[in-house]
């Protein structure tokens, strides 16, 4: 503990965090910088200043850091089209780098010899957290207090936040009873009632998306132009990343879409239940897709697909630093060099409908071969007989021996 000068803590301003910034003082008996970080969680980050400031943070860093969210983690990893395990699109998993490449920075930048973090031991997130923070900078020290203190019930917490001033809000009356996580790509829901994954959910515990049954019951559509397997502009508008993701966002909650109830698999070994709202993403993922599938050579679509759990995995668990990330990375980029064009949705009470999809330089959809009426020669159709005889040969020894 004496070798440790200076600490950068991620710091949200909450009731965690706070204890937290006065126990690595009491612990530590160093310095504590403090880093909040607006990645579009949708509440105010300036008040956590103040916070930092009075229980005794002796620099504080808060950053607007959406735009860099959408643009350098959200979009590549949706290039890839990845979901982990079919279903989650890996909303909480995707801000974790960032977080940790600015915790790395900032330490560089103060000379903090010490990073740490609010992630309990239960769960992934210190596992994201510690891997980015390894991968950056091999030497840094890390703590993380859940793993150390015995604060381990509300009640302990809240005797350690009287005893030193921190306010707390004793009556959890009105409180949400779940853990939640938001950005701008997604709203998580976790703890409480959600423990038992035969429950279902409260309907009021979905805070962005509408209801189905309140959902518009007349259906919109939305075009988005792709630029190299990006979206830059919504309805003819050109937006920055960040934007777009906002913008999908409302459009997606106007329409009750992107709720997801999920049973995952932790990286540290357990199964775990987590609702989430993606209303942008869903959307994003519908549309990418759809593009790709104008603009991609079958073989290499094929391989996008047969790659993209790998590639959703190394996110979940923590590696969006490691080389075998950045080498799929680069694959993935080298083929978006053609996914320009227009997909044109239709939006409709939880549903993302594909209607329609063109690219003027990259579709490699050939109407005259396509097409059910006279192609003009453009396919000879007796050349399928040779091509299904010479498929079909190993099968058909196969059979000649069962018999």
């Amino acid at each position: 503990m004496s070798s440790v000068n200076k600490i950068v803590l991620a710091y949200s301003g909450g009731l965690d965090t706070s204890i937290i910034l006065s126990w690595l003082q009491d612990v530590y008996g160093c310095d504590v910088v403090t880093f909040t970080a607006d990645i579009g969680q949708g509440e105010e980050i300036e008040p956590a200043r103040a916070k930092a400031e009075k229980f005794g943070a002796t620099e504080i860093f808060i950053e607007d850091l959406k735009n860099e969210f959408a643009r350098d983690f959200v979009f590549p990893m949706f290039r890839a089209n990845a979901l982990y395990e079919g279903e989650y699109l890996l909303g909480t998993a995707i801000a974790r780098p960032l977080i940790a490449k600015r915790l790395i920075e900032i330490a560089a930048h103060t000379h903090a010899d010490a990073i740490t973090h609010g992630a309990t031991g239960k769960g992934n997130d210190q596992v994201r957290f510690e891997l980015g923070a390894y991968a950056l900078n091999p030497d840094i020290k890390i703590i993380a207090p859940w793993r150390e203190w015995d604060l381990s019930s509300r009640e302990k917490l809240i005797a350690y936040a009287d005893a030193r001033g921190i306010p707390v809000d004793k009556n959890p009356a009105g409180q949400s009873q779940y853990s939640m996580d938001a950005n701008l790509l997604h709203i998580s829901y976790e703890g409480g009632e959600l423990e038992d994954p035969w429950v279902e959910p409260n309907d009021d515990m979905w805070r962005w998306t509408v209801a189905l049954h309140a959902a518009p019951d007349v259906p919109e559509h939305v075009e988005l132009d792709f630029q190299q397997g990006d979206v830059i502009a919504i309805d003819g508008e050109a937006l920055s990343p960040a934007a777009v993701l906002a913008r999908l966002n409302e459009l997606g909650c106007r329409h009750g879409i992107g709720r997801a109830d999920i049973v995952e698999n932790r990286y540290v070994g357990m199964k775990s239940r987590g609702c989430y709202e993606t209303p942008g993403g869903t959307i994003l993922l519908k549309a990418h897709r759809a593009m790709e599938s104008l603009t991609l050579d079958r073989e290499v679509a094929h391989l996008k697909d047969e790659l993209m759990p790998r590639y959703a995995s190394l996110i979940y668990n923590g590696y969006w630093w490691s080389p075998e990330r950045t080498m799929i990375q680069e694959m993935i980029d080298v083929s978006q060099a053609t996914v320009n064009g227009t997909v044109r949705l239709k939006l409709y009470k939880g549903n993302v409908m594909v209607v329609g999809r063109q690219s003027e330089s990259d579709s490699l959809f050939d109407e005259r071969t396509a097409t059910f009426e006279d192609d003009g020669g453009a396919y000879e159709q007796t050349d399928a007989a040779g091509f299904i005889k010479l498929n079909a040969l190993r099968l058909r020894i196969a059979s000649r021996l069962r018999r």
